[in-house]
C-alpha cells in the first residue's frame, strides 16, 4: 500500500479518522471533520516561509532535528473554518515542513453547539493534545473554564505534569508565568497591546525565545478567527522550560482568543 503518511477515515468507525504511517494504520484515531467545519483555504510552502520571514527570520536558523522539541523555529497554524467548534493547529519547522499537530479533545456535541452557537467559550474547558507527525500525543494542555484570568496546565503525552502556564494580568500588555514545581521558571510578556509580538524569558529574565502572530491573509482574515505564530528559540532549553516554549504559541492562541471571541 503505497500512500503517503495521513489522517484517513477509518474502516472501522466512519465518525473518525485514523493516522496512516506510510507503512500500516496506527491506534492513534480523531474525530473525522463534519461538514459545518469546513477547512477555508490552505497553508502552502510558500505562505509558511512568508510568515517566518515576517517574524524576522530572514535566513535560516542552524540547527534542528526535525521534532518539535528540537527545532528552533516552530510555525503554528490555526486550520481556518468557517464554523469554528473545535480547535486544531498545524506546526510546521522553518522549511515549511509539517512536524506536529494540535488537536481539541473530549468535546461532546453539546459542547460543539455551544461554541457554534454563542460567545461562552471562556466559561468551557479546553483540553488540546500536542501531537507529533505519527499523530502520537507529547503534550496535553488544558484551560479549565473562567472569568477572569486565566491559566493552561501543561503535561506530557502520559499525563505526567510539567507545569502551568498563567495569565499574570487582565489590562495592559498582557503577561504569563511559566511556573513548575511551585516556582516561576520563565515567562511570556506581550511588547505591544494588540499582543502580536511576545519576548520569552527565562527564569533569570532572560530572552530565550519570541512568538510573533503573523497576518493569515485577506480570506481567512475575512471569513474566519484563525490565528497563525511563529516561536523562535534563541538557544537549545531544557524541560519544564523547553516544553512549555513548545506549548507556548497556542496558550496565546486559546487564551487570548476566548477575550476576542
Amino acid at each position: 500500500m503505497n500512500v503517503a503518511p495521513g489522517w484517513y477515515p477509518d474502516q472501522a468507525d466512519p465518525r473518525l479518522v485514523r493516522w496512516w504511517d506510510g507503512f500500516q494504520w496506527t491506534p492513534h484515531t480523531q474525530p473525522r471533520q463534519s461538514g459545518l467545519e469546513m477547512q477555508v483555504g490552505g497553508t502552502g510552502q510558500g505562505q509558511v516561509q512568508q510568515q517566518v520571514q515576517r517574524a524576522g527570520v530572514q535566513q535560516p536558523v542552524a540547527g534542528g532535528g526535525g521534532t518539535l522539541f528540537s527545532e528552533p523555529v516552530l510555525v503554528v497554524n490555526q486550520k481556518a473554518k468557517l464554523m469554528e467548534m473545535t480547535n486544531e493547529y498545524v506546526v510546521y519547522d522553518q522549511h515549511a515542513r509539517q512536524i506536529g499537530s494540535v488537536a481539541q479533545i473530549g468535546q461532546n456535541g453539546a459542547t460543539k453547539a455551544l461554541r457554534a452557537l454563542t460567545n461562552l467559550d471562556s466559561m468551557l474547558d479546553v483540553k488540546l493534545e500536542v501531537r507529533d507527525l505519527r499523530g502520537v500525543p507529547v503534550l496535553r494542555l488544558t484551560r479549565p473554564s473562567t472569568m477572569w484570568k486565566s491559566k493552561v496546565l501543561v503535561e506530557r503525552g502520559d499525563g505526567m505534569p510539567i507545569g502551568e502556564i498563567q495569565q499574570e494580568n487582565v489590562w495592559g500588555k498582557v503577561r504569563f508565568a511559566f511556573v513548575a514545581g511551585g516556582y516561576k521558571v520563565g515567562a511570556i510578556l506581550a511588547e505591544n497591546l494588540r499582543a502580536w509580538d511576545f519576548s520569552i524569558r527565562d527564569h533569570a529574565d532572560q530572552e530565550v525565545g519570541r512568538i510573533t502572530k503573523t497576518w493569515q491573509g485577506f480570506g481567512k482574515a475575512l471569513f474566519t478567527t484563525a490565528d497563525n505564530y511563529v516561536v523562535q528559540l534563541h538557544r537549545p532549553l531544557q524541560d519544564p522550560l523547553l516544553s512549555m516554549v513548545v506549548a507556548s504559541g497556542v496558550t496565546v492562541d486559546t487564551v487570548l482568543g476566548q477575550v476576542k471571541g
